[in-house]
């Protein structure tokens, strides 16, 4: 999904650098970033509007300084969201999730006790708790299960 957001945000630099050739500013920048949120939509249509109006007057001065300036502002905005996206609660819990799909019982717990230390959840515990039982550690299981129902979560006995 990253990858699809930068080439969509490549792409997007693209047409702007070449409809700064054919259209004036504003549109050139609509067409930028409706290519940017719409690629598959808007690419199309610019490349068939690219066939209709041909390079109108003289090359704009900085002609590469707006696209590239564009394209930085872009990719970073994309690998900011992502980054800090990627660290938060609910990334850990998904990460756990997977990882249980998987059979991958470390790694779950793992997530666990990242999520754990964003957000001191009741169910987060329980969640962790019945990893740890399954990777065999017990102490460390009961404990997760008594704050867990400390914290107001019901625990059955067949999960212990």
């Amino acid at each position: 999904m990253p990858v699809a957001f930068v080439v969509s945000a490549l792409l997007s630099t693209w047409v702007l650098g070449s409809a700064r050739r054919r259209f004036k500013l504003p549109y050139a920048l609509g067409l930028a970033i409706g290519t940017l949120f719409l690629p598959v939509i808007v690419l199309p249509i610019y490349l068939v509007l690219m066939l209709w109006y041909k390079r109108s007057g003289p090359t704009p001065r900085w002609r590469f300084a707006l696209p590239l300036i564009y394209g930085t502002i872009a990719v970073a905005a994309i690998v900011t969201f992502y980054y800090f996206d990627n660290r938060t609660v609910d990334a850990h819990l998904a990460r756990a999730n997977q990882a249980k799909l998987r059979g991958d019982t470390n790694t779950a717990i793992r997530a666990y006790k990242a999520a754990l230390t964003l957000e001191d959840d009741a169910h987060t515990h329980k969640l962790l708790a019945i990893e740890l039982a399954k990777a065999g550690r017990s102490e460390e299981a009961n404990n997760e299960f008594r704050i867990a129902r400390e914290k107001g979560e019901p625990v059955d006995a067949d999960e212990r």
